[in-house]
């Protein structure tokens, strides 16, 4: 059977920083191989074991950019990785080795199957670190020309139709810029469930092949992105931001139920001031009508 080779001692390694105990975890670029940082560079070069959710991948970004292994074990961890591997890597951590994580593409534990390794390894009590990088749901949010001030990545929503509009669902009253990745094949469909469950005129976002030579992004409401893509065949990695849902209409006479509840407690102007924030309207409404209904 063949044995994975010790990792090789950082000082056999000259020139190279010294990368401390734990866990690293690195992003790689989404598409552009110059988008990976320096400290990603340097976590790559030094650490003691490389573990990655595509191995292939991970070699090939090292030799584009003339990193060496030196007989350092590159260790695969995804989806259908067992337990074993598992406590494999924990181990190697507990040992007091350095462990550099790499996603196939971007941050992991976004849309990546590091998230129980990274956990195993918080809830041990072993150190854990990140060295940041690349995200399409964040490089998408920036050139969506919606919202930022608030977020949600919701990652992939289920496949089947039912399933996909109950998700839809609950995501709808949301005060805040969704985030989602869709297959392309799916991406018509998943238009036409928006528009349908969301409402046909929320603005929205399609970014599609981020940082790579045909990155596109196309603005509109639901409604026209699902009559615009319906037709077309894409191909590539492809990010779905929705705006935020419209705030509710609060009527007068839930507002006056509300302060009935907080005059019984409060002063006036306080149950003025709680049922606005409560509420989300304006101050200066709810205190004439709390004064309308004290005076009743």
């Amino acid at each position: 059977m063949r044995q994975t080779p010790e990792p090789a001692d950082p000082a056999t390694r000259p020139g190279l920083r010294a990368i401390p105990p734990g866990l690293h975890l690195v992003s790689t670029p989404i598409g552009a191989a110059r988008d990976i940082t320096l400290r990603a560079l340097d976590v790559l070069a030094g650490a003691d074991v490389l573990v990655a959710e595509d191995t292939r991948t991970l070699r090939h970004l090292m030799e584009i950019h003339g990193i060496a292994l030196n007989g350092r074990p590159v260790i695969a961890y995804h989806d259908h990785s067992g337990a074993g591997q598992l406590q494999r890597l924990l181990g190697l951590v507990a040992e007091g080795r350095s462990l550099a994580y790499a996603s196939e593409a971007g941050t992991p534990l976004i849309s990546d199957p590091g998230f129980e390794l990274a956990r195993a390894v918080a809830a041990a009590g072993l150190p854990l670190t990140a060295a940041p990088g690349p995200c399409a749901a964040i490089a998408a949010l920036t050139l969506s020309g919606l919202p930022s001030d608030r977020f949600l990545f919701a990652g992939f929503l289920p496949a089947a139709a039912s399933a996909r509009r109950a998700a839809l669902e609950e995501l709808a009253p949301v005060q805040a810029t969704l985030i989602l990745y869709e297959s392309p094949k799916r991406l018509a469909a998943f238009l036409s469930d928006a528009a349908r469950v969301l409402g046909e005129t929320r603005g929205a976002a399609i970014c599609r092949e981020l940082t790579k030579r045909f990155e596109e992004v196309t603005r509109g409401t639901l409604a026209e992105l699902a009559a615009l893509l319906a037709g077309r065949e894409l191909k590539g990695e492809i990010v779905v931001l929705i705006d935020r849902a419209p705030p509710e209409a609060v009527s007068e006479e839930r507002i006056a139920a509300a302060l009935d509840a907080a005059l019984a407690r409060m002063s006036v102007k306080d149950a003025a001031t709680f049922v606005s924030q409560d509420l989300k309207v304006a101050r200066k409404i709810a205190y004439r009508i709390a004064l309308a209904r004290q005076q009743e």
